[in-house]
C-alpha cells in the first residue's frame, strides 16, 4: 500500500521518546503552575508572626513561619507522571483535614484552577509532536 510505511513511522513517532519527552516537559511546566498557584493561596494577604490569623475552615491555610508554601515542590516521579506536594509535616492534615480540625485545602484549589491552562499545554506539546511527525498537515 503506497504511504502505509509513512504512516506507521509516524504512529512510531507518537508513541515514542519524541513524544514521552514533549508531554514530560508539559506536564512538569503543568505541574510548576500548579505549585505557584498553591503557594499564591497560602501566602496572599497572610500575616506571620504576632498578627497571625488562622485561616476559615475551607479556606486555605494562612501563611505564618513559610514552612508549609516554602516547602512546595513539582517532581517528574517518572517519564509522564508529575507530583506537586508540600514535605510540611502539616501538609496533609490542613489539606484534608482531620477529626479535630476541618480542611484548609491549597492544593485542590490550585489544581482545579489551574486545570483548563495545564491541559492546554499539554494538548500544545502533543499537536506540535503531531505536526513534526508529518501527520498534523
Amino acid at each position: 500500500m503506497p504511504g502505509a510505511k509513512a504512516h506507521i513511522a509516524r504512529l512510531k513517532k507518537l508513541s515514542g521518546p519524541q513524544m514521552i519527552n514533549a508531554v514530560g516537559k508539559a506536564l512538569f511546566h503543568g505541574g510548576e503552575i500548579i505549585q505557584v498557584e498553591a503557594q499564591i493561596s497560602i501566602t496572599a494577604g497572610a500575616v506571620s508572626g504576632k498578627n497571625h490569623v488562622a485561616s476559615s475552615p475551607g479556606q486555605p491555610p494562612n501563611n505564618d513561619t513559610g514552612l508549609l508554601a516554602g516547602n512546595i515542590r513539582t517532581t517528574q516521579k517518572a517519564p509522564l507522571l508529575v507530583e506537586v506536594s508540600s514535605s510540611a509535616p502539616y501538609a496533609a492534615p490542613l489539606e484534608f483535614g482531620t477529626s479535630r480540625m476541618a480542611a484548609r485545602p491549597y492544593m485542590t484549589p490550585a489544581r482545579d484552577k489551574k486545570r483548563g491552562e495545564v491541559t492546554k499545554i499539554v494538548r500544545d506539546a502533543v499537536e506540535r509532536v503531531v505536526k513534526r511527525s508529518g501527520g498534523g498537515r
